[in-house]
């Protein structure tokens, strides 16, 4: 009776502590929608983001008139969702316009589709930013519980997955990616699912149980799908599969030390129906990223990536890599208002982030070792933290090997975030269980026991989660992490300085070009006094490889166009020196006090 009674209290403790784990995943998840849904629109839309709303509807950038001078609303016309709220294309229209236009695969874009149809457009006819960031934001709350599932799958602990979960929750570098309507956080969640499949096959082939035949083809479509939201998902393919070969070495290596070591032909046949299991995931995962292989190989010469290579002649490019790297593993942690345009706030922020980077890295350096030494924990950190290492290897390869830095793009460290996030969990764990922090050997006499604060583990784990809370709404109020272009600003300037009709000239290459004049135009068409009166009108003068030809077409344009105008010449590639050619047709450039403006140049030239 006694044994019984005990049993019955023993359950239901258990189903206490899952009601009780529940509500604070739940919570967990409140606040990290709470973070992202925040100021959601407060921010204009860049051009990244203005491909995603195009390509969504159906549309293509083709149908704006180059060369010639149009309006606002022929420019913002690809944005226009059809009567009644249809986007006005077909799935068919959206892969197709997707695959000759742009550099990306079509599975976020086709569900980006679907989901703009369940919102109404702009009272201006416009698609609803608001719709197009949604998405994305609903989806990095989805990969919250994600995090906490892989975390207690990898550890066995509901207080790493707890931990986890918050610092997902809260992490300025999910928040940001979050908030941008673009396909990142749907990568992000498949590279979660991924590695969930990873770590469940991993500890089955350990513990000689054969993989489930449901995982492994439940593991090859997830992989499949990540490489169909995004190229680089490829790379954390790769990062697993060198994070499983580094884990299947060491441990030859230990039977090795052991005695019990075993010829290969024993290990295969020992361990054949896994090793013909993961046969299986890596050829349906090898299916999933060849069948894309014509569109990247074709992509590479496209002119929409010529951005992200660098100048190797250069030492200091050879350089930024590691600054920008380092840059964007902070920020998935902390980022407080660094680029807050009040300076001393600005000050502040650097003054607390820097003693606290100092602090916490060898705090969590020292919770994961304790994970290390534990036999029953230590391969799980091997493996995640060779993936890390692993994935992070791939990228600076690729930038040094083919000139491609990809750590100009914060963005594509999406392909290990999660495993990142984990393993801060992880440590965090180990410090929520200790009661008194100690450093046996300070780097700096100010971190000593007696100066260290917070002193106890719970309270130093509680400061850091409140710190990623500050630190993502920093990200949603735009003082950390600031969008790359900044319209809403030049569109001011213009209102400001413009003393007749304006029209917006610049030369144009591919459609981001399109996509930085549809934010100045969007700007002018949603403004409380819009009228035709007060609409700008814009003049996307192309070229190839010679400048001389948008010089060519403006001269034209500016010839025949009714006078007087004010002319804004914006993210003018072509000008490179002097702008006699422009006052030689009889617009004197202005004396304009100007301001930076975060994603354009301008100058401002009086046509009388």
């Amino acid at each position: 009776m006694g044994i019984g009674s005990g049993g019955e209290i023993g359950v239901e403790r258990r189903l206490g502590d899952r009601q009780l784990h529940g509500l604070l995943l739940l919570g967990w998840m409140l606040i990290g929608a709470i973070v992202r849904f925040s100021y959601l629109t407060s921010k204009p839309p860049w051009t990244d983001e203005f491909s995603t709303l195009v390509f969504s509807l159906g549309h293509s950038f083709r149908t704006v008139p180059l060369n010639q001078i149009i309006s606002t609303d022929t420019l913002l016309e690809p944005l226009r969702v059809a009567a009644g709220g249809a986007p006005g294309g077909t799935v068919r229209d959206v892969v197709q316009h997707l695959m000759s236009e742009s550099t990306h695969p079509p599975v976020y874009f086709v569900l980006s589709h679907w989901w703009l149809q369940l919102f109404p457009a702009l009272p201006s006819g416009l698609v609803s930013l608001w719709a197009g960031r949604s998405l994305p934001a609903l989806i990095g709350v989805l990969t919250i519980p994600a995090v906490f599932w892989l975390a207690w799958l990898a550890f066995g602990s509901r207080l790493v997955g707890q931990l986890a979960a918050g610092m997902m929750a809260v992490s300025p570098y999910g928040v940001f990616l979050a908030q941008d309507a673009r396909h990142y956080t749907l990568a992000i969640l498949l590279v979660t699912l991924s590695l969930a499949g990873l770590v469940v096959a991993t500890r089955a082939m350990r513990e000689r149980v054969v993989i489930p035949l449901w995982l492994c083809l439940a593991w090859s479509a997830i992989n499949g799908l990540g490489v169909a939201v995004h190229y680089f998902f490829a790379l954390t393919l790769a990062a697993e599969a060198i994070a499983l070969c580094y884990l299947w070495l060491d441990h030859e290596k230990d039977l090795t030390r052991q005695g019990k070591f075993q010829p290969l032909v024993a290990q295969i046949r020992h361990s054949g129906p896994n090793l013909w299991r993961l046969a299986l995931v890596v050829i349906g995962s090898a299916i999933g990223c060849l069948v894309w292989l014509p569109e990247l190989w074709q992509s590479q010469g496209s002119e929409l990536t010529e951005w992200i290579f660098f100048d190797r002649s250069n030492l200091l490019m050879w350089l930024n890599p590691f600054f920008q790297s380092l840059a964007a593993w902070v920020v998935m942690l902390c980022l407080l208002p660094l680029e807050a345009d009040f300076i001393p706030l600005a000050v502040v922020a650097g003054m607390v982030m820097l003693p606290f980077l100092f602090w916490i890295v060898p705090l969590l350096g020292r919770g994961l070792k304790g994970w290390l030494r534990e036999p029953q924990t230590r391969w799980i950190v091997q493996l995640l933290g060779v993936f890390v290492l692993g994935a992070i290897a791939l990228i600076f390869l690729i930038t040094y090997v083919s000139g491609r830095d990809l750590t100009r793009g914060a963005r594509y460290n999406f392909v290990y975030f999660p495993v990142v996030v984990v393993l801060t969990g992880a440590a965090l764990a180990v410090l929520w269980q200790t009661p008194i922090l100690t450093r046996r050997h300070p780097p700096l006499a100010w971190f000593s026991l007696q100066n260290q604060f917070p002193k106890i583990g719970k309270h130093a784990v509680l400061f850091v989660l409140l710190l990623g809370l500050l630190s993502a709404f920093s990200v949603t109020t735009n003082l950390g992490y600031k969008k790359y272009y900044r319209p809403e600003l030049l569109a001011a300037q213009m209102r400001q300085h413009s003393q007749a009709p304006i029209l917006v000239a610049t030369s144009h290459q591919t459609h981001v070009h399109t996509g930085e004049m549809m934010g100045i135009a969007r700007e002018f068409r949603l403004a409380n006094d819009a009228s035709p009166y007060t609409m700008p009108q814009f003049l996307l003068a192309h070229r190839k490889a010679d400048p001389e030809e948008a010089i060519a077409t403006l001269t034209e344009a500016l010839r025949h166009y009714p006078r007087p105008f004010d002319l804004w010449l914006v993210n003018w590639q072509a000008l490179q020196t002097s702008p006699q050619w422009v006052e030689r047709q009889g617009c004197p450039a202005a004396a304009l006090k100007k301001v930076w403006i975060s994603g354009y140049s301008y100058d401002l030239y009086r046509c009388r």
